[in-house]
């Protein structure tokens, strides 16, 4: 008897903590995502990846997280649908990689001013903190472009067989 009040105990205790671990968890990346929206990082990402373990708890968050879903579903899907499509973002995962790299080495670029707002003869921001968030950046984009390939792309005969049956209708 004792062990079952025990287990009990013991099995509410890890609802509870799992409960509060996932919100508090939710709300750090909210947090830590709108800090890095304006700095180069996956900041969109770690907003939504808050909000999605807060859809576990709350009616609001899955209210915004459903048409969202929807959304990125359909971009992935238009994005994995041509091989150019794919190849552009490759390039753009290698761009992300190269900017990553100037700004780890921090080149003198030349003195210049936009809007009375001096920049240079360094790179603004430049150091290990904004190559490491370039370089998150290109993890993140290369890891969701393999995903979408492997998820969404289909196979050339069959997007050519449903054009002939769409056709044929």
């Amino acid at each position: 008897m004792r062990q079952t009040v025990l287990m009990s105990v013991g099995t509410r205790l890890k609802g509870w903590s799992q409960r509060t671990g996932t919100e508090v968890l939710g709300w750090i990346l909210i947090a830590l995502g709108a800090v890095l929206w304006p700095l180069p990082g996956p900041g969109t990402i770690v907003v939504v990846a808050g909000v999605a373990l807060l859809s576990r708890h709350y009616v609001w968050a899955q209210k915004l997280l459903d048409p969202l879903e929807r959304k990125a579903i359909d971009a992935a899907k238009f994005g994995v649908a041509t091989w150019p499509r794919i190849f552009v973002s490759v390039l753009g995962v290698l761009w992300l990689v190269f900017l990553g790299a100037v700004w780890w080495v921090k080149p003198d670029i030349p003195e210049f001013e936009i809007l009375g707002v001096g920049f240079g003869p360094e790179l603004p921001a430049a150091g290990w903190g904004t190559a490491l968030g370039l370089w998150t950046s290109a993890v993140a984009a290369l890891v969701l472009l393999v995903y979408s390939i492997v998820k969404w792309r289909e196979p050339r005969d069959r997007t050519a067989a449903a054009d002939r049956t769409s056709a044929e209708r």
